[in-house]
């Protein structure tokens, strides 16, 4: 029975196998590769030697050169095959990293908005590039390293033990204080390179800070403070790196004296062997030659160990990412319903939902029907449940069953595809890409053409400024649309949902840059014509909705009113209070 502590790696062995399985023909190909390139090298020297020892009965130019053209020869051909195996092995590391960030990536695509929440991007950025790319140099680097070293020593040491057995024997004593220096300075290197990760990490998350808010830095003039502050981290990272330098230059010298003490012992006891004739001086020059291929192999080896316990926290950091579930997923039982057949009823009943942890609900009791077609407006102050209302409904949050519906279904029993289809959603945050306005607007449908483009802009309201753009709508927007305003961006992220033509329309608070008399258009557009949507308008401009067919208002996650704009203006409450403040708001103004 395994240990405890044993089992996590060999859980760790199990997923490292399970990487390579994909490819284990061009690794067995790679190893066997090592195999043949060991074999040549162990016989390499008995040709010298065989070659050496006959020199000391005759001298024949002839014989001596075709042993050095046998010798050439093989070496030629085990340069190739030790090429071979290394594009392989290494070719297989490669090819083991392209596979594991396209499974990250594909996973994290399935995970809701709550786990980005909770994890930054900075770190699943690091997870899939960094802690990846340990891995990498653990199937490539690490294989070639133990599958080289199995082979040196399973060839080389019963060769040597035939030729001498003392001698082998005394050469090779050594070579445990290699591995024991590399196992001792192994911890030191691991440190000083985390500490060169860590300083890099963070003078890069500088740097793109810096370059998102350049115009903050150059409003309060902040710019000399940035360059101290980089300057220090700049200083952090070089003291770092001098650091590993120093190790690296003291540890890698050592090693090779160390490795000479054994030649010293062989010169030493060998010219003693040859005198007395228990030995030829071929056999010498053959164990001198096998010495030194064992010298590399060993001091590699506690590198190796080193790129294992490195590699085996990177599998443990993929694997946490791998292994998370997504919360919100389809149900076994899942029912189609194509977008062709969504009317856009939508009913609640008795919803209710609290965020992990909260102390309250966010949303308590919730009751309402919306008819196909209606344009109702979500009203309340910051915090009500307005927005958690908003992302219920396409399930980016995890609702229980039996609590909203979807053209009378329940919407924890329909395929998520069609579901989100449904409902177009604009979030508060209009989040944009960094490619052209155009490119931004057909997100959802990339195929569709400059007119469809041009007629939701129109609808969306920001058509006509675009046209006053130099490239129109070939016009970068930056990055998150820095180069747009505020309202513009909002505008162009109502555009994009309104291209994909969803029955249902949620707009959260996405029109809050966008002037009332532009809002109210806005909503007016999407009221009108034979081909109506279900439109959900959560906004704290009460002009706009006062446009809506009725009007709900929350508070603390209840529906506290509801009616049309003339029912709850004449009614004392939180609507007729709200109207009352936004109206002096701009009388003051």
């Amino acid at each position: 029975m395994a240990k405890p502590n044993e089992q996590p790696s060999f859980s760790r062995l199990k997923k490292l196998a399970g990487y390579l399985r994909p490819h284990w023909r061009i690794t067995t190909l790679g190893i066997l590769a090592l195999l043949v390139v060991n074999a040549i090298g162990v016989y390499l020297p008995l040709l010298i030697r065989n070659a050496i020892d006959k020199l000391e009965v005759t001298f024949s130019f002839a014989e001596i050169s075709r042993s050095v053209l046998l010798i050439l020869l093989l070496a030629s051909v085990m340069w190739v095959i030790r090429m071979a195996s290394r594009i392989s092995l290494f070719g297989t590391g490669r090819q083991v990293e392209f596979d594991l960030k396209q499974k990250i990536f594909q996973h994290l695509l399935t995970l809701e908005p709550a786990y980005f929440a909770q994890n930054t991007a900075g770190d699943l950025i690091n997870r899939a590039t960094s802690d990846v790319d340990n891995i990498r140099r653990l199937v490539g680097f690490a294989v070639l390293s133990l599958a080289n070293t199995l082979f040196a020593y399973a060839l080389t040491l019963p060769v040597m033990l035939s030729i001498n057995v003392g001698l082998s024997l005394a050469a090779i004593a050594v070579y445990p204080l290699i591995l024991l220096l590399v196992q001792v300075f192994s911890d030191r290197l691991r440190n000083e390179q985390l500490a060169v990760q860590q300083e890099l990490s963070g003078m890069s998350e500088l740097i793109q800070e810096d370059m998102s808010g350049i115009a903050l830095i150059k409003i309060y003039a902040q710019e000399e403070n940035e360059r101290r502050a980089f300057r220090q981290l700049n200083q952090h990272l070089l003291d770092a790196n001098l650091t590993l330098a120093k190790t690296r230059n003291i540890l890698f010298p050592v090693l090779g004296g160390v490795a000479s003490i054994s030649l010293l012992i062989l010169l030493w006891f060998g010219s003693r062997a040859i005198a007395d004739g228990s030995i030829t001086i071929g056999d010498f020059i053959a164990l001198i030659l096998y010495v030194e291929r064992l010298i590399f192999p060993t001091a590699l080896l506690g590198f190796t160990i080193t790129a294992y316990q490195r590699g085996e926290v990177s599998i443990d950091r993929i694997e946490a990412i791998l292994t998370v579930q997504p919360e919100i997923q389809n149900q076994p039982d899942i029912t189609s319903l194509p977008v062709a057949k969504v009317r856009g009823e939508i009913i609640a009943r008795h919803l209710t939902y609290s965020y992990p942890g909260a102390s309250d609900p966010a949303l308590l009791d919730v009751n309402f029907t919306i008819q196909p077609g209606e344009t109702v407006a979500v009203v309340g102050p910051v915090g009500s449940g307005k927005s958690t209302l908003a992302n219920a409904l396409p399930r980016l949050l995890d609702i229980s069953p039996g609590q909203l519906f979807v053209d009378g279904y329940d919407i924890t029993q329909l395929r998520l595809e069609d579901l989100r289809a449904a409902i177009a959603y604009v979030p508060q945050d209009s989040f944009l890409f960094s490619t052209t306005l155009k490119n931004n607007i057909r997100y959802g449908d990339p195929l569709s053409e400059q007119p469809a483009v041009e007629q939701v802009a129109q609808q969306a309201q920001i058509h006509t400024e675009v046209l006053n753009f130099p490239q129109r709508y070939e016009t970068l927007v930056g990055e998150r649309g820095i180069t747009l305003s505020g309202g513009q961006r909002q505008r162009t992220a109502l555009a994009r949902a309104l291209l994909v033509d969803a029955p249902v329309l949620v707009l959260d608070d996405a029109l809050a840059s966008v002037d009332n008399q532009t809002a109210t258009a806005i909503l007016q557009n999407l009221s009108t014509g034979t081909q109506r949507k279900t439109v959900l308008f959560i906004s704290h401009q009460l002009s706009a909705a006062a446009t809506a067919d009725w009007i709900m208002v929350m508070d603390r996650g209840q529906i506290v009113q509801s009616g049309t704009h003339a029912e709850l203006v004449q009614k004392p409450g939180l609507y007729q209070s709200l109207w009352n403040r936004q109206k002096l708001e701009e009388i003051l103004q």
